[in-house]
């Protein structure tokens, strides 16, 4: 595998606690989130919004996730994780609170601004976990992290569907979503970052080792372009100095410069292919459920009731899926290009039996390996991100990842509505020939991929 040249990331032994510290915070994440989700179209158009107008709110989040990403994501690698984290989940909740406040279609507007702008704890939580663990061990990592989250995210709507029945139930949620995000933020401040900062310390000694860097690869433990943080690091008497606080204190305009360098690095960068995959199979994934309700009533008389315990059932298989990416990366040996290459013409194949099930029993099937190819497929794209622009620029790469996904998210439900205007298999069958571009894509590019790694492995 390919090896970088930080060597601080090969570790022995991992902070536990911490890790599963985090994890905690990813199921209390996605878990208030997801009490609110189902929620917003009803409370918009209670406010006596149209539907066009509706579309417009509802589009306010995407559209601000899409170019916030990115600039989070760099922001976390200079100032850090645990700072960065803590604002965005605290003007999270200043969101989530707004939002229990919306009496009109205004303040409801204003109250997506900062959760759009600042809603990337999950991305700073996964460059964190990165961090902190070895690439050979980051995807099993990943894998747990992705599972706990998705487990909130399923538990999370039965608790918000429970508020609802009363008085003011959608206050309330909102209000009980700001008190989740402000508990995290707790969380997040008594984190034991003392393992973090002992792991970084042990293993600084290793670092000095490196020749050089790659463009990306700015080593974390140097943090991120302060070189005094080095030696306040390395030195036994300003033990916490060197890697929480030093760049807090950096100007705004130091600050900033250090994310256009990082973003301008990517931008540049030879990683166009990896983030095209994403695209074309996030699209894809997304029209596979864009009408899946609709068609499933159209094509087998199916009630909206059974659809959902099938799309709860997808979902469950989906999170306990997460536990498996271990295990299945061990058996590639770590090879990511070719498990991805794998699970992508897997998806595909799934999509495709999907539009062309004769019976509810084969969408039953599918579904089954769809929620499993699909989440091992979303851990491959992101390790093999972080493998391509390398781990130490963690958040930047992940913030693009997920800047990549939102794009998706706004082409997908126009694309849907064209496709269903001929069909209601019209979306997956689209989707299908998305996914059949990034497998012509992946077999094209993956011979580049690793005669590159076999290189670097030959450098270092």
């Amino acid at each position: 595998m390919n090896n970088s040249a930080c060597s601080i990331y090969q570790k022995s032994r991992r902070p536990t606690r911490i890790i599963r510290c985090i994890y905690v915070v990813g199921f209390m994440d996605l878990f208030g989130v997801s009490m609110i989700i189902p929620l917003l179209s009803h409370h918009v158009k209670a406010l006596g919004a149209s539907p066009t107008v509706a579309g417009i709110v509802g589009s306010t989040y995407g559209v601000l996730q899409l170019f916030s990403s990115t600039i989070v994501g760099s922001w976390s690698d200079v100032v850090g994780r645990r700072y960065s984290l803590l604002t965005c989940l605290l003007l999270s909740a200043f969101g989530y609170g707004l939002l229990g406040l919306s009496t009109s279609i205004a303040l409801f507007v204003l109250a997506r601004i900062p959760v759009g702008l600042f809603k990337h704890s999950l991305s700073i939580c996964r460059a964190l976990l990165s961090d902190l663990v070895s690439e050979t061990e980051r995807p099993l990592v990943m894998g747990h992290f992705n599972a706990a989250s998705s487990v909130g995210f399923i538990l999370g709507p039965v608790v918000g569907g429970y508020l609802t029945e009363h008085e003011g139930g959608f206050y309330l949620s909102s209000f009980v979503c700001a008190a989740i995000f402000l508990l995290n933020a707790g969380l997040v401040w008594m984190l034991p970052w003392s393992e973090t900062l002992n792991h970084r310390i042990d293993t600084n000694s290793n670092s000095n080792r490196s020749k050089s860097y790659d463009k990306l690869k700015n080593c974390p433990v140097r943090n991120h372009h302060d070189s005094s943080s080095t030696t306040a690091c390395g030195s036994a008497g300003a033990s916490c100095w060197g890697w929480r606080d030093t760049n807090l204190l950096q100007p705004a305009w130091r600050q900033l410069t250090s994310m256009l360098v990082r973003i301008r690095m990517l931008a540049s960068s030879d990683m166009w292919d990896v983030f095209l995959v994403r695209l074309l199979m996030a699209v894809a994934i997304m029209l596979y459920y864009s009408n899946f309700s609709l068609a499933m009533e159209e094509r087998f008389d199916l009630k909206p009731k059974v659809t959902g315990y099938l799309i709860s059932y997808s979902s469950m298989l989906g999170a306990l899926a997460g536990c498996l990416v271990g295990p299945v990366t061990h058996l590639y040996s770590n090879n990511m290009s070719a498990l991805l290459l794998h699970s992508t013409m897997l998806t595909c194949s799934l999509i495709f039996l999907y539009t062309t099930a004769p019976n509810v029993w084969q969408v039953l099937l599918t579904s089954t390996f769809f929620a499993i190819s699909t989440t091992i497929g979303r851990t491959c794209i992101t390790d093999l991100e972080l493998q391509r622009g390398g781990a130490q620029a963690s958040g930047t790469l992940i913030g693009a990842g997920q800047s990549v996904t939102a794009v998706g998210r706004v082409l997908a439900p126009l694309l849907s509505g064209l496709a269903q205007e001929f069909s209601p298999c019209g979306p997956p069958s689209l989707g299908v020939v998305l996914a059949l571009i990034a497998v012509g894509l992946l077999l094209i590019r993956t011979p580049k991929w690793d005669s590159k790694a076999k290189v670097k492995d030959n450098n270092h």
